[in-house]
This record gives C-alpha cells, structure tokens and sequence, in this order.
C-alpha cells in the first residue's frame, strides 16, 4: 500500500493519531500537499459519504472520519495557500437563530471541508445579520441547519434578510434539519436541501457546478 492510500485509510477508519504522521512523512517524502488533499483526503471522505449512504457507517463513524480528515488538514492548509490551492468554494454555514443544535451542522460543516470546499462556521444560534455579514465578505454557499420546528421560520427570515441586503444572487442557499423538507425548502426561496452530510456535498457540488 502506497503512503497516501495508508493516509486514505486511516482517514476512512477515522484514526486521527496515525493520519497526522502519515501526512508529515508524505510531505518530507516530498509528495506535493495538493496530491495529499484530492487522493488522501478528499478521496477518503467521499468513500466514508459512500459507507454512510449504503448502511455501514453511521453518525459516529462520519464524526470519526472527519476528525482525522480535520487533523490531516490542518497541516496542509498553509501549504495550499502558500502554493495557491483554490478551495471548491466558500461555505458559510451555522444553525439558526434560537436553536442550539451543533452535531448535524458541525458534521455537514466537516465533509464539506473534507470535499475541499473553504468552510466558515458560525455555530448556533446564529442571527441572519451574521449571515449577511459573511455573505458580505463573498462566500459561494449559505447552509443553514434547524432541529426545531419552531426555528425553522428563522431560516425564511435569514432568506428574506439577505434578499434585504442585495445579496440574493451571490450565493446559494443550502438547507437542512430532521423537520426540514424539500418542499419546505422550496417555500422558503432556498436552493436545495439536504437530509444529511453526506447528500449536503453531493447538493453543494450539484449547486455551484463543481
């Protein structure tokens, strides 16, 4: 097995400890941090999006799996900003006003980094105004997360917030939370939705053509 198909692996088994030297000693073999990204990486976590969708992995694993993946990427990231390394896109993603749930939103938030895209995340609780400001700052995506029924018109008020603010156009709208619905997305004047992390990658990509 080559260096990066063991980084591939230990992300895919989600072994954060091992994943780090893996990528430290790729990097001084002199393997280039883009090659680590798409064919350690990237690569990895689309086959844990593929275990997820069939059954065999669950929210644990996902969890798991993206915690390596974040660990691996926190030594690559300033050497692919160094080399110019573009991100897929910029996502601005947080739970909405009034409702504290994080582990859906934290884990969407994970496999979209570990698709490659640049991910800022705001948290819980999160206002609309803070939505358009990081709107104003130039993203690609807006993804919003609600576990309540009762919070879920707070994603139609961050819609209608940054249609306020002129920036409708900029960027799409991405939606997602056990009582959420496609239909209710459309009513709301989202995008797309998305019933778990590893569809949210799958929409994000669909939506922004990438």
């Amino acid at each position: 097995m080559s260096l990066i198909e063991e980084i591939r692996q230990t992300v895919i088994d989600g072994q954060a400890k091992l994943v780090v030297p893996k990528v430290e000693q790729a990097l001084a073999e002199g393997i280039a941090p883009e090659t680590i990204l798409h064919d350690g990486l990237i690569s990895a976590m689309q086959e844990v999006g593929r275990l997820f969708e069939e059954g065999e992995y669950f929210v644990p694993e996902m969890l798991i799996a993206a915690r390596a993946m974040k660990a691996a990427l926190a030594i690559l990231q300033p050497l692919l900003v160094d080399q110019g390394v573009e991100p897929l896109g910029r996502v601005v993603i947080g739970t909405v006003k009034g409702d504290l749930h994080d582990i859906g939103k934290s884990l969407v938030a994970m496999m979209l980094e570990g698709a490659g895209f640049q991910v800022v995340d705001l948290g819980v609780d999160v206002a609309p105004e803070r939505f358009v400001e990081e709107l104003q700052r130039g993203a690609d995506i807006v993804a919003m997360s609600a576990l309540l029924t009762t919070t879920m018109p707070n994603m139609r008020t961050t819609i209608e917030a940054i249609e306020a603010a002129g920036l409708r156009n900029q960027a799409v709208i991405l939606v997602g939370g056990a009582p959420v619905t496609p239909a209710y997305a459309t009513e709301i004047g989202a995008d797309g939705y998305a019933p778990d992390a590893s569809s949210a990658v799958r929409v994000a990509r669909q939506l922004t053509g990438k």
